[in-house]
């Protein structure tokens, strides 16, 4: 598929939102590749689902569910020089909080299709045969005058005893979680008036193939112009990248992480979103495959990195991580 400049994403967004006609749009991490469709329910090259809603063939959905293998992992020594680098970083005072992420090589029983059929998440895209995400994170919604964020940081596996209790009494998910909520504060009063948080650290639960887990959230909500309410590349664009999977303060920190992190994300942790013609839905792209030039398999995953974070604990958080949804 051909893809478009940042700039033009951004002047088709607030010109199709000014005049209420529905799109898909979807941009990678580094704001370079993008893409905007509006004929969003046209099945193409890019399978979307925002919801229940969206373009995807009832009739794609066959056969096994696919199953995922790890054929190579970073191995700990490099997460440890990476981690160093970081660590570095924020003992500086370049960050208070950054997420560190890598990729793992992957074997997938089933094609990305397959993935994109068979997974269970709010959110859905399939770039051909490139890329696929299954994503439970939202970015931001802008419906009837607001715009509101929800940002997710901070797991545990479900099945731990009293999982939810130690969740949200663990000192280091918590501190993380209110940096990232203050960081979207902040984020949102760039775009948007009387920002406030009305719900902050609510619990919901994620089924994955490898076990269910436990994650916290919040939602941050403000006021948009009059008449301005539809500028959808002038509001989400200035927000990118997304806060909860970069950091505090954010340019500091994303320079941070292209210092410290081995691979390029590519799409993974990019944004894509839907407008039906009322409501703006978009999500941040975690939990995903992506394919290299080489053919090989890689799903990224990765987490949020404080000065007192533990080397050995953020690397097994790392790879915990590599799951595909049910």
């Amino acid at each position: 598929m051909d893809f478009i400049s940042f700039d033009e994403l951004r002047l088709r967004m607030n010109a199709l939102g000014r005049a209420g006609v529905p799109f898909v749009w979807g941009t990678d991490y580094a704001c370079r590749r993008c893409f905007l469709i509006d004929e969003p329910l046209e099945a193409g090259d890019i399978l979307w689902e925002v919801r229940g809603a969206g373009n995807a063939p009832a009739e794609g959905h066959a056969g096994d569910a696919p199953t995922l293998s790890i054929a190579k992992r970073v191995d700990y020594a490099t997460y440890s020089r990476m981690f160093a680098t970081l660590r570095a970083g924020l003992i500086r005072g370049d960050s208070f909080l950054a997420n560190l992420t890598a990729p793992t090589e992957v074997v997938c029983s089933g094609s990305l299709k397959d993935v994109f059929y068979h997974s269970r998440a709010p959110f859905k895209l399939l770039i051909a045969d490139d890329f696929v995400c299954f994503s439970p994170e939202p970015f931001v919604e802008i419906s009837d005058g607001y715009i509101s964020a929800f940002p997710m940081k901070g797991t545990i596996d479900a099945n731990v005893d009293d999982a939810e209790r130690r969740l949200m009494e663990n000192f280091k998910e918590t501190c993380e979680h209110h940096t990232i909520v203050d960081l979207l504060r902040n984020d949102l009063a760039m775009v948007a008036a009387n920002v406030t948080v009305p719900r902050l650290r609510y619990v919901e639960r994620i089924a994955t193939s490898v076990r269910d887990i436990l994650q916290t959230s919040s939602q941050i909500r403000g006021e948009l112009a009059p008449r301005r309410h539809n500028d959808f590349g002038d509001i989400i664009l200035p927000l990118l990248p997304a806060g909860s999977i970069t950091g505090a303060p954010k340019q500091a920190t994303v320079d941070l992480i292209a210092r410290s992190e081995i691979a390029p994300r590519g799409w993974y942790t990019g944004v894509f979103g839907y407008f039906d013609g009322h409501v703006m839905q978009s999500a941040v792209m975690i939990r995903c495959l992506q394919r290299a030039e080489d053919g090989r398999l890689y799903f990224h995953s990765g987490g949020g990195v404080t000065v007192n974070s533990d080397c050995r604990e953020e690397y097994e958080e790392l790879l915990t991580k590599v799951y595909l949804t049910k």
